[in-house]
């Protein structure tokens, strides 16, 4: 199993926050460091110093490590434009060195549209700007140099487009695609997806998503196995009891709760989880790290699971 940390700065981050734990994730071994793209924050608190922008905290965490994996789970169509995201996507993947997974969604948050003055159309509409953006956006990416991109979709049409800049990794960075929709998630993961994430789902209804995916792979003649698999959960760990009770304490979470629901327990018992997972064929865990202040709760993880 490979274990990656995710952040949700919207909640109430600084970047140098993000930046200390983006380091305590690489010094204990964990192999990528996730934020979500959000602009406000969800539920109580006062949200303060207010939301990153994803993408520019992303450049600069890129230039202050060396060996970790970053990216978003998931940059919402909603907020951006096909054309520009490539090149964002493309620059802080050469400011990386190439260590970008690009993750992409529709978008679900309504108010954080309304807060800031972003559109938000029905998820229907929603979903179709997704597939055209990532039809775009990997068109733009694997054009080859000297040549141009064209493309006349519904919403962006392309014309005579340099196509440049060019992303560090080849054919392009790693997408991923997460959901528990039954039709159109499927369908865009089989087409463009390099992993497939399920994020904070019971593991009883794991199995029934993944075999929406395998369906819909096979649909287009693609090897399922081809596919990453992963899935995204809280972490609250400790060594011993009153430990994990300290930590969920600090969350407003239940500690049976979170057994139940996320990734909580003894470092024994969190293996003993990720067995399970890995026993429905998932093979990486985003764990959800929520107090940012407890580096701890990383070197301690890290050191027991990795």
């Amino acid at each position: 199993m490979e274990y990656r940390i995710f952040t949700e700065p919207q909640q109430g981050a600084s970047y140098d926050q993000l930046l200390a734990v983006a380091r305590a994730a690489e010094a204990s071994g964990f192999g990528a460091f996730f934020i979500s793209d959000h602009f406000q924050k969800m539920g109580e608190g006062s949200g303060l110093p207010g939301p990153t922008d994803a993408w520019v905290t992303l450049g600069g965490i890129a230039r202050e490590t060396t060996r970790i994996r970053l990216g978003t789970l998931v940059s919402p169509v909603t907020f951006y434009q096909p054309g520009p995201l490539a090149i964002t996507v493309a620059q802080v993947d050469a400011m990386s060195g190439g260590r970008i997974d690009f993750g992409f969604g529709a978008g679900w948050f309504e108010s954080e549209h309304t807060a800031y003055g972003i559109p938000f159309p029905d998820l229907g509409e929603r979903m179709n700007r997704m597939e055209e953006a990532l039809e775009q956006i990997v068109g733009l990416w694997t054009t080859p140099e000297g040549e141009s991109y064209n493309h006349e979709g519904q919403y962006h049409t392309f014309v005579d487009s340099p196509a440049l800049p060019k992303t560090a990794q080849t054919p392009h960075p790693p997408i991923i695609i997460g959901g528990g929709g039954k039709k159109r998630t499927p369908r865009m993961v089989a087409r463009f997806a390099n992993e497939f994430n399920v994020p904070f789902t019971q593991i009883e209804k794991v199995p029934a998503i993944l075999a929406n995916v395998d369906r819909a792979c096979e649909a287009v003649e693609r090897d399922p196995a081809t596919l990453i698999k992963s899935a995204a959960l809280v972490l609250c760990a400790g060594s011993d009891s009153s430990t994990i009770q300290r930590r969920a304490s600090k969350l407003g979470r239940d500690v049976e709760e979170l057994k139940e629901n996320g990734f909580c327990g003894t470092f024994a018992e969190l293996e003993e989880r990720a067995a399970s997972y890995a026993e429905l064929g998932i093979t990486r865990l985003y764990l959800q790290v929520l107090d940012l202040s407890d580096l701890d709760h990383l070197s301690e993880t890290g050191a027991a699971l990795l």
